[in-house]
């Protein structure tokens, strides 16, 4: 299994860019992947740089609503004229975080490549969408519109690609808006890569006994994006398998 990073907050040299969002090329079970796609088309001209040829993806991924992980789906799409894309049916709906609008472009929605999820599907050997009925562990800010009203973002929208190649299972997490903790352990991966949204939480006991028990679970991970470049060097004192994947990164499992 090959994963590269196409585009992160941070970049591994000077000539990859780099922005918040978050998008991974994927080679698992025979098929070329792509799961998110930032917020601009810049994750498409990393992937070239780095050797990736879009245009020979076979399915497309975007975990949850929000645009900096589906922002590049227009690019995407113009790129490549026959890959799937699959995206949570309740991805449509208007997201934000408070007053700014954080969610998709709704134009691409009417796209007859896009294949609209509800609940679990299994969309090749080894490789399964799922969503995790649990609530979200810290809507933060984040919110979405119901008519003339705001409410809590439940993150119903995100969903999870569990990779079953060989021995291993890995699973691999956009922003795990449901709580990185609760997450690991409704799977119970033997790798996890992605974001574990711990930006905003303040370095302190709250993070220690959090990271302390992340490490029990002894799952390896590769971080990224909502992480936090400050958080993932606090936590990784307690986690002995961890890495930070950045843009330009490539990682095989």
């Amino acid at each position: 299994m090959k994963i590269i990073s196409l585009i992160e907050n941070t970049s591994a040299s000077e000539d990859i860019k780099s922005e918040h969002g978050l998008s991974l090329y994927i080679e698992a079970n025979g098929k070329q992947m792509l799961f998110d796609m930032g917020q601009t088309g810049d994750f498409a001209e990393n992937a070239e740089r780095l050797g990736v040829d879009l245009a020979k993806i076979d399915l497309g991924i975007i975990s949850h609503g929000h645009y900096d992980h589906g922002g590049g789906l227009r690019k995407f799409l113009k790129l490549n004229d026959r890959a799937p894309v699959y995206i949570n049916k309740k991805a449509t709906l208007p997201y934000y975080n408070g007053e700014r609008y954080i969610g998709l472009d709704t134009e691409l929605f009417g796209d007859g490549r896009l294949i609209f999820l509800e609940g679990e599907k299994r969309i090749g050997d080894g490789l399964t969408l799922i969503t995790l009925d649990a609530e979200p562990t810290d809507a933060g800010n984040m919110r979405v519109r119901s008519g003339d009203r705001f409410l809590p973002d439940r993150f119903d929208h995100e969903q999870y690609l569990l990779i079953e190649e060989g021995s291993k299972r890995v699973l691999i997490s956009g922003c795990s808006h449901k709580g990185i903790l609760q997450i690991l352990r409704s799977f119970n991966p033997d790798v996890m890569v992605g974001g574990m949204h711990l930006i905003n939480m303040p370095l302190d006991e709250g993070l220690t006994v959090l990271a302390k028990e992340i490490g029990h679970l002894g799952c390896e991970i590769y971080t990224c994006h909502c992480t936090g470049k400050e958080q993932f060097e606090y936590i990784k004192k307690y986690i002995d398998r961890i890495e930070y994947l950045s843009a330009g990164d490539r990682i095989e499992i």
